[in-house]
């Protein structure tokens, strides 16, 4: 290959992937993320910066929006970098021997201030370790700083004392306008008659006096300016001149000495230039990051994750486009509809199909959008965890690239921009995703159906994923004979010939012509003969075909809803049947303790009267009468124990089939006709009622109340589920997404999550404003039966995600 030949490859490949971001619009993305910048070169960097094309690059970006974004929501004020200048041009001529001048050194002072308070505030080895780490090597000049903040006021004047010579040489002049001061004021005293005004005026940096037009002869001197109207003449009087004169010489030498400062202070800035400009690299990535976290917590976004594997699974649930949520947002424009993308390890090609105007294109940029931020560093307003491989290169070919200028149709366009994404894809090995927006379009149907397939077929071999738009019903076919490939579709309502923006997988797509046509009123005769045309080429049994699977899977999905709603009915019965049993437990537990607590307080009554009757016996001063008491009370206190052994085996008393019992709670009788297998229910017949009550709940005619032994009892569960209380990690059963949604709203749904959950609940709320998070937190801290709530794992959500774990 010639020399030319390679610079053209070269120049081809560039051009690929800036039509890519042309075409993807990125730039916009770019300028929408700069509206987050607290600095004029923070916003520069954004817009300006380049994708990375490393893995370790786009993950230490990630890192630091993490990181920066998690401190500037937790701390009062948030993170700020008021002071931070673009002192760049300033170190680069201080470096080449310039002279700045003194508000541009408080510039570089106040940068230095700022970089130590975000020090302070930011560098942590073991909260933060990537924002830390742009701390290394920093030195922040505090010598440099007292330097020259000591010769230099707020304002940007130079302070007397920066030298002694300053100090002279403006004490010096002050003396002399002060004396010069004194001598115009007696001579406005003397001379008021002829003088318009008794202000002392100045021009060109001379005082003068307003004196009348026809009284110059009285007052000599120099004459600087006349009024307009010419009635006024402004004169320097003649006694000052000399004064005014060594004045003007003593700021000359002021201006030296001044000037003389500022390029030593300068010289000290170009010494330094180094840890400078280390020091303002630094503070531009610090507000490069924050603007990144800023902007993904206004998106409500979610961190994704990044993984080496190139066959690993794209997953990304409801991916909202940016420049949609901007437009919603800002232009009041429609709600934005979801996306889901779950592209498996194998899947190579997808192939979308659907109407015009049913959102393919809007699909596949989303999707190449998606891509690109998490390659920016960016967080991705979706939902849940997005999950993706690292991709080294998204390439696109979207749009119409008909040009009048360079002789080419639509179709050709076309045909140009692949070519250079193939050239892009052999120059550059490694995951690419490819996007490619109705192809074979502009041309025979036939020849543009086999290119299309030859194409996609090439893709599958050398892209990590290639998404096509299409209408070519051949296309839909290629997954019947290749498992790399799959179908999508957008949906559309033909009754309202409006489409519903909601990609539907697994299914191809119908054109839907001849309804919206009939809709639109064309005539019917047209409308039958196209059906019929329809019909002898087989397109109308496709059609139905299609038709029935996305009856079947509407059919699908309700039916999986249905079973998951009964799973989550059987839960609750399965938690609320253990939780009776453990309450049944303790309650007789507690029963019998308190049975052996009073037998004993009894014994031990009787052993102490016992021991004062037989003192009392032994007493020698005992007779008859003492000893017939004391047999009295022996046999009533044998009585006594009698009566209470016998109330105790009475309370042994068990229901059985046919005896005729007491429901407590209606206070009426019935018929025990069934007895549960661990005896711990009943089945009672009240007339013509039948009942199941609980064992407790239930009493003899006499009043005994049945004995339920809980060591006996055992409660036997058939389940094919694992019986375990809880589960301490996060699963889709136990997280529920509020973002969006009023806190009163939130409210209500984490709610209904927690009585329908056992176990800890992750609340995904997103960052945003942090309204959404606070009105939660403050709500669960007054429910009884929460137990503390946590932000999540950094692999969860971080602070994006709380954790409520219940008592």
């Amino acid at each position: 290959m010639s020399s030319q030949d390679k610079e053209l490859q070269l120049t081809n490949n560039a051009n690929a992937l800036e039509e890519t971001l042309y075409l993807l619009e990125w730039a916009k993305v770019c300028e929408h993320l700069s509206t987050f910048a607290s600095t004029t070169q923070g916003k520069r960097k954004c817009i300006t910066s380049s994708i990375p094309n490393e893995l370790t690059h786009s993950r230490r970006y990630l890192a630091e929006t993490i990181e920066i974004g998690a401190i500037d929501l937790e701390e009062e004020g948030g993170v700020r970098l008021a002071g931070v200048h673009d002192i760049e041009k300033i170190l680069l001529r201080c470096s080449k021997g310039g002279v700045v001048s003194a508000p541009e050194l408080l510039e570089v002072i106040s940068t230095l201030r700022s970089a130590r308070r975000l020090r302070r505030q930011l560098e942590d080895s073991e909260k933060r370790p990537t924002i830390s780490k742009l701390f290394s090597n920093l030195s922040t000049l505090p010598d440099l700083q007292k330097l020259i903040q000591s010769g230099i006021e707020e304002g940007g004047r130079i302070v007397d004392s920066a030298s002694d010579k300053l100090a002279s040489l403006r004490r010096q002049s002050q003396v002399l306008r002060i004396e010069r001061k004194d001598l115009l004021k007696d001579l406005i005293r003397r001379q008021h008659s002829v003088l318009q005004d008794t202000v002392i005026a100045e021009r060109y940096q001379r005082p003068v006096v307003a004196l009348k037009a026809g009284a110059v002869d009285h007052m000599p001197g120099t004459v600087h300016d006349i009024s307009s109207s010419g009635n006024t003449v402004f004169i320097e009087p003649k006694v000052v001149i000399p004064l005014g004169n060594q004045i003007a010489k003593l700021e000359a030498s002021i201006y030296i000495e001044e000037q003389r400062l500022l390029a030593y202070w300068s010289s000290q800035i170009g010494d330094n230039f180094l840890p400078l400009h280390h020091l303002y690299k630094m503070l531009l990535e610090l507000d490069f990051a924050l603007a990144r976290a800023r902007y993904g917590y206004w998106l409500s976004g979610v961190a994704p994750k990044l993984k080496e594997e190139p066959e690993a699974p794209f997953l990304i649930k409801d991916f909202r486009h940016p420049l949609l949520v901007w437009q919603e947002h800002y232009n009041q424009g429609s709600k934005v509809i979801p996306i889901t993308f779950e592209v498996s390890s194998t899947l190579k090609v997808l192939a979308i199909t659907g109407p015009n105007t049913g959102g393919k294109t809007v699909a596949i940029k989303s999707f190449g959008l998606a891509i690109l931020m998490s390659k920016f560093g960016l967080l991705l307003p979706c939902a849940g965890q997005p999950s993706l491989p690292w991709c080294n290169q998204v390439l696109a070919d979207i749009g119409d690239e008909q040009s009048l200028e360079q002789n080419l149709s639509t179709f050709s366009g076309h045909i140009v921009r692949i070519t250079r994404i193939l050239d892009s894809i052999s120059k550059f090995p490694g995951p690419s995703i490819v996007l490619l927006d109705e192809l074979g379009a502009g041309t025979d149907p036939t020849e543009g159906t086999a290119l299309a397939t030859a194409l996609l077929m090439s893709l599958a071999d050398r892209a990590r994923l290639t998404i096509a738009t299409t209408h070519f019903g051949e296309l839909k076919a290629l997954k019947y004979s290749d498992s790399r490939f799959e179908n999508a579709s957008v949906g559309f309502d033909s009754e309202t010939i409006k489409p519903t923006y909601h990609l539907q997988w697994g299914i191809p797509g119908r054109s839907n012509a001849l309804a919206i046509a009939r809709r639109l009123g064309l005539d019917d005769v047209v409308m039958d003969k196209a059906q019929q045309f329809m019909q002898r080429n087989g397109i109308d049994n496709v059609n139905n075909v299609i038709e029935g699977l996305e009856a079947q899977r509407l059919r699908q999905q309700e039916a999986a809803e249905e079973a998951a709603s009964l799973l989550v009915r059987t839960e609750l019965l399965h938690e609320e049947l253990i939780s009776r049993w453990e309450t049944q437990c303790r309650q007789s537990e507690n029963f019998q303790e308190r049975g052996r607590k009073k037998l004993e307080s009894s014994i031990r009554r009787g052993q102490l009267e016992v021991r004062d009757l037989i003192r009392r016996l032994r007493d020698d001063s005992a007779d008859g009468e003492i000893a017939r008491r004391t047999g009295k009370r022996l046999k009533q206190m044998e009585n006594t124990f009698r009566s209470e052994r016998s109330i105790s085996n009475h309370q042994n008393w068990q229901p059985k089939k046919g005896d005729r019992v007491r429901v407590s709670a209606i206070g009426k009788t019935g018929e025990v006709i069934a007895v549960a297998a661990d005896g711990s229910q009943l089945t009672i017949m009240c007339g013509v009622f039948r009942s199941t009550v609980e064992l407790n709940e239930v009493e003899s005619l006499d009043g005994q109340k049945p004995s339920f032994n809980a060591q006996d009892s055992v409660v036997t569960i058939k389940s094919k589920a694992s019986l375990s209380v809880h589960s301490n990690f996060r699963t889709k059963k136990n997280t529920i997404d509020v973002r969006g949604l009023r806190v009163h709203e939130a409210e209500a749904e984490v709610e209904e999550k927690m009585r329908n959950t056992s176990g800890p609940v992750w609340v995904i709320h997103g960052i945003g404003t942090g309204r959404l998070k606070r009105g939660l937190l403050e709500w669960l801290q007054k429910l009884e039966y929460v137990d503390k709530v946590t932000i999540a794992d950094q692999s969860d959500g971080g602070a994006g995600c709380s954790v409520i774990w219940l008592k």
